[in-house]
Parts: C-alpha cells; sequence; structure tokens
C-alpha cells in the first residue's frame, strides 16, 4: 500500500503510520451542542431533511470543520438512511431515534425485502459525499459509516430504541432461522451501501454495531460478529485498501471478539481503560477512543490532563484519539473546541 506525506493525518493513522501526534475527530461533532446546528434544525425541523437534502446536508457536516478543523469530517446521516432502500419505512423523531412504521416480525416480511441500490435509493449521498472531499481536500479525512446488522435488526424488529431488547431476543432465542436470515440481507445491503459510500469519496468507513454490547459474548458470536465479518469481507473484496472501524457500545467485555470482525480499527468506550485495552487488543490491533464524553463538562486542566493520560497509555502510533461515545448535546462549545486545540498541539514525544 503506498504510504503518501500528502494524505491526511487520519488515514495515515488509519493505515498504521507512526505519526507526531494521534489525528482527532469526534463521534456526533456534527449537532445539538452547536448554536449552528441548533438554528439550522428550526429552519428544518425534520431530521431525514437534514440529512438528505444535500446542501444542508453538506452544511451540517461541515459546521465543526468550518468550526474547529478537526482530522475527521463525518457524512451527516442515521444507520437507517438506508432502510427505505430495502422496503423498510422509516422516520427519525426528535429526541427519540429512528422509528419504524411496520417493524418486521414474520417471515413473508423478511422475504418481501428487495436488495439495496444505493444509486437509485440514496442518490444523496453521492453529492454530500463528493461535496465534502472537495471542501476538506486532503487537510482532513472524509468519514463515512453504517449501522451493523445485529443494531440495524434490532430497531427493525422492535420497531424503536430499546432498553431490553425484548422482542428481537424473542426472535432469537425461538426462532433463530428467521432472524439469521434477515441478518444476513441486511448484511448484504449494508456492505452494498459503504462500498458506495468509499465510492463516492468516503475514505474511512466506520461500522456503528451500537446495540452488540446488549448481547451475551456466546450470543453475541452467533448474531452480531458472522455480520460484522461478512459486511467487512465484502468491503474488503471491492475495496481493499479502505480502513475500517467497528464501534459496540458498552464493549468492555467484548474486545475480544470484537478484534476478529476484520476491523483495521477498533473504538474502546470509556468502560474499559486505554492501556488494559491495549494489552487485551495486542500490538497489532489500531485503536480510537476513548475519553469519557463527560470529561468535556470539566475545567480545561482536567480536559487537558484526561486526553494526555488516553494518549499516554494508547502508546505510540495506531492511535486515533475520540470520545468513547458521542458528543452530548449540552456539552459547552468551548470545551469541544478546547480538545481539538489541545489534540492538536500534542506531541507524543512530550506525552510519553
Amino acid at each position: 500500500m503506498g504510504v503518501s506525506s500528502s494524505d491526511p493525518l487520519l488515514l495515515r493513522a488509519a493505515r498504521g503510520e507512526v505519526l507526531d501526534r494521534p489525528p482527532v475527530w469526534m463521534m456526533r461533532q456534527a449537532g445539538r451542542y452547536m448554536k449552528a446546528y441548533r438554528d439550522l434544525r428550526e429552519k428544518y425541523p425534520s431530521f431525514r431533511d437534514r440529512s438528505e437534502i444535500p446542501e444542508v446536508a453538506i452544511e451540517v457536516s461541515l459546521q465543526p470543520w468550518k468550526a474547529f478543523q478537526p482530522d475527521g469530517v463525518i457524512l451527516f446521516s442515521d444507520i437507517v438512511t438506508p432502510l427505505p432502500g430495502l422496503g423498510i419505512e422509516m422516520d427519525v423523531a426528535e429526541g427519540k431515534g429512528p422509528i419504524i412504521a411496520a417493524p418486521i416480525r414474520t417471515q413473508q416480511q423478511v422475504d418481501n425485502l428487495r436488495p439495496l441500490e444505493p444509486e437509485e435509493s440514496l442518490p444523496f449521498i453521492k453529492t454530500i459525499l463528493q461535496a465534502l472531499r472537495q471542501e476538506v481536500g486532503n487537510k482532513s479525512t472524509v468519514l463515512g459509516f453504517v449501522g451493523a446488522p445485529w443494531t440495524l435488526a434490532a430497531y427493525v424488529v422492535e420497531g424503536k430504541g430499546s432498553k431490553t431488547y425484548s422482542i428481537i431476543k424473542n426472535m432469537a432465542f425461538t426462532d433463530p432461522t428467521m432472524l439469521h436470515q434477515f441478518l444476513g440481507k441486511l448484511a448484504e445491503a449494508i456492505a452494498t451501501y459503504a462500498r458506495y459510500q468509499i465510492d463516492c469519496g468516503a475514505q474511512v468507513i466506520q461500522l456503528f454495531d451500537s446495540w452488540a454490547g446488549q448481547l451475551s459474548p456466546q450470543d453475541y458470536e452467533t448474531f452480531a460478529l458472522p455480520y460484522q465479518q461478512q459486511v467487512f469481507q465484502q468491503i474488503r473484496q471491492t475495496h481493499p485498501d479502505t480502513p475500517l472501524i467497528l464501534l459496540v457500545s458498552g464493549s468492555a467485555g467484548l474486545l475480544e471478539r470484537m478484534a476478529k470482525s476484520g476491523a483495521d480499527i477498533i473504538t474502546v468506550d470509556w468502560t474499559v481503560d486505554m492501556a488494559d485495552a491495549r494489552a487485551r487488543l495486542g500490538t497489532n490491533m489500531k485503536v480510537q477512543g476513548n475519553l469519557d464524553p463527560g470529561v468535556l463538562f470539566g475545567s480545561q486542566e482536567f480536559i487537558r490532563d484526561r486526553i494526555y493520560d488516553t494518549v499516554r497509555k494508547a502508546g505510540h502510533g495506531g492511535h486515533i484519539l475520540n470520545l468513547g461515545h458521542g458528543v452530548l448535546p449540552s456539552t459547552p462549545e468551548e470545551n469541544v473546541e478546547f480538545f481539538f486545540e489541545t489534540a492538536k498541539q500534542l506531541s507524543l514525544a512530550a506525552v510519553a
């Protein structure tokens, strides 16, 4: 694989280059903590409008880039965005998340799903990603993202967010054959969608299996891991040089299993000490994370100390600095700015 110092920092770190400092971006860095986003939301109250009207989604994606110049600029979208292309109608309710009009509970519904044709059902994605690449050039890395099969299946079967996951677990443990068919169809669609994002300009793909942390380890190996592997394998067949990141929320008990997914980079949440995560994942696995988003409510000195602590424990090379999950809506904007400024002034030699 070619190594070029003109490539953006995050892309170089994701490929395994040793750099002077870890690149930094923030999950959910476009969004509710920013006044610019809240003002835009007044004008476009529908989430689907904000994420599917290209000029609006481009503006939202670039708001943090213009404010903070992070090393990663991520497509503003949602993991459920491709579902209508499969024949699953959905909406994203403000403050509540995705709502599925007709939750999938029967074999007939699974059989009726259609293959994803992203150029037909998701044409706005190309416009958005091409514009982001043009805007940031080689100063930042453009990230695309997709939802993993288990997490998308959980939304679609439950019909909305859940605290117990009782409906999909009922299906998993009483009718696993149907659920595996559904997960396989989702994996096919997600891989197609991820490849489309890369073709349109995404340089790195992050797979969000947000709800896989709600599975026991043996059920993770049955219902989540094989489909993460399927998605990553299919992406690699056509785009072998695109780095792949895996995120699982609440993943402290699953890190070693996540490493079997085929991801290049594992996102570590704040429930694991970064030094422990490094020891458990081994020296060859790259990591992303893992500040507690709540740290950004602390003083500047506290934020700086926690950044240094994380970077020191992550060691030289193979680390992308990030929060362990998304930035919280009430986070002070000036603290986000301080987080990015501190991160970009870091020197690994000074932190060690």
